[in-house]
């Protein structure tokens, strides 16, 4: 008797979402959809419960962390971001700590 599999596969044309992780990586995203792609990362992984993520941007020229960054200093879901550490990818990725965006003082 043949193993079954635990899952269907998904029809033909179906779109397959990934599992949503602790970590985004750009490297396979053209850099004019990477600040949606970013955007709607940090709010699903809100919605999920994560607190911390890691968007992995490259080293290279600095244009997708300039894009990133750039989406990260606007979203109302991300209370802080830096780049990481040496353990996790330095200048190359950024934690972004998600949460309520502190108020600035007037």
């Amino acid at each position: 008797m043949p193993d079954e599999p635990d899952e269907p596969e998904p029809a033909a044309g179906a779109v397959v979402e990934p599992a949503l992780t602790e970590e985004l990586d750009l490297h396979t995203f053209q850099p004019r959809d990477c600040a949606d792609v970013v955007a709607e990362y940090v709010r699903a992984a809100r919605e999920a419960g994560f607190t911390v993520v890691r968007i992995v941007h490259g080293k290279g020229t600095g244009t997708l962390r300039r894009i990133v960054h750039g989406v990260l200093e606007r979203h109302p879901d991300v209370k802080t971001f830096k780049l990481a550490d040496g353990t996790r990818g330095s200048w190359g990725a950024t934690v972004v700590e998600l949460g309520e965006r502190p108020e600035v003082p007037r």
